[in-house]
């Protein structure tokens, strides 16, 4: 247990802090990818979004808002670091995956997450489970129930992609127009000042460059559909590491049966 709480006490900052640290990344000029470049090999056309999303769209600052309006839904995120410690050679990679599923009629959560890598502030790579039913939460690892009912619990069943990965304050249609995680979905631009990054704090002289993503959302549910996106990253700290970074970050989110009620029970062992 004493090597999980660190981690879940870091998250929570990550996911409390997120505008601050948005604010920090947007302090700097990156270089930004052109829309042509978007990643995906789905054809764009050019379908407009029925209003109100035909215009700007504001409401994604943390990629998982309005989730919570749905009656359930499952997504995965996952981030994942590969570079040196700025201005050595020393080689370091970390990767997080949290898959979170939610029925709102319970009130119940559930989250799966898992980090490898030594920038989590971790000396082991950590695996939990953790489950939120009504007033209730559970804390699950390694088969056993490590906390149930406590403050620890309750805040590892609320990690959410939004504390994790952030978002993008202001995005507008970019003419894409395709089926995402079986959703009806939009491709929407945006540039490098309107991205909310929780997960990256720039040091002195620190930058960022976008060099490719995908933003997709979906107006018939009100969310986000998939946020990918790849990033490198000078002289840059994240995931909480004790030293500054310079390599690759690459984000992948996807929301999936939005509006699908999961059965979500007690953990095994609790």
């Amino acid at each position: 247990m004493n090597r999980l709480l660190p981690l879940v006490a870091a998250l929570f900052l990550l996911s409390a802090c997120d505008s601050q640290r948005g604010q920090q990344i947007e302090n700097v000029v990156p270089t930004l990818a052109s829309i042509e470049g978007l990643a995906t090999v789905l054809p764009l056309t050019q379908n407009a979004p029925p209003p109100p999303y035909n215009r700007e769209v504001t409401r994604f600052s943390l990629v998982d808002n309005g989730l919570n309006e749905l009656p359930g839904w499952r997504y995965v995120v996952q981030l994942e670091f590969n570079g040196v410690f700025s201005r050595t050679p020393r080689e370091t990679q970390a990767s997080a995956r949290a898959e979170v599923w939610f029925n709102q009629l319970a009130s119940a959560r559930r989250v799966t997450f898992t980090t490898s890598g030594s920038l989590i502030g971790q000396e082991e790579d950590i695996a939990y489970e953790a489950v939120r039913l009504g007033p209730d939460s559970f804390l699950v690892q390694d088969n056993t129930c490590l906390s149930a009912g406590s403050a620890d619990a309750e805040t590892a069943a609320e990690l959410s992609a939004g504390g994790l990965v952030g978002g993008v304050n202001r995005a507008s249609p970019a003419g894409g127009h395709a089926t995402i995680n079986s959703q009806d979905a939009y491709t929407y631009a945006f540039t490098p000042d309107n991205l909310v990054l929780p997960s990256v704090r720039l040091g002195d002289n620190g930058t960022f460059t976008i060099s490719s993503y995908e933003l997709w959302i979906s107006p018939a549910t009100n969310a986000v559909a998939r946020f990918y996106m790849n990033l490198y990253v000078d002289n840059a700290v994240i995931f909480n590491s004790q030293l500054p970074v310079t390599g690759d970050l690459i984000i992948r989110y996807d929301a999936f049966d939005l509006g699908t009620e999961f059965n979500i029970t007690t953990p095994f062992g609790c």
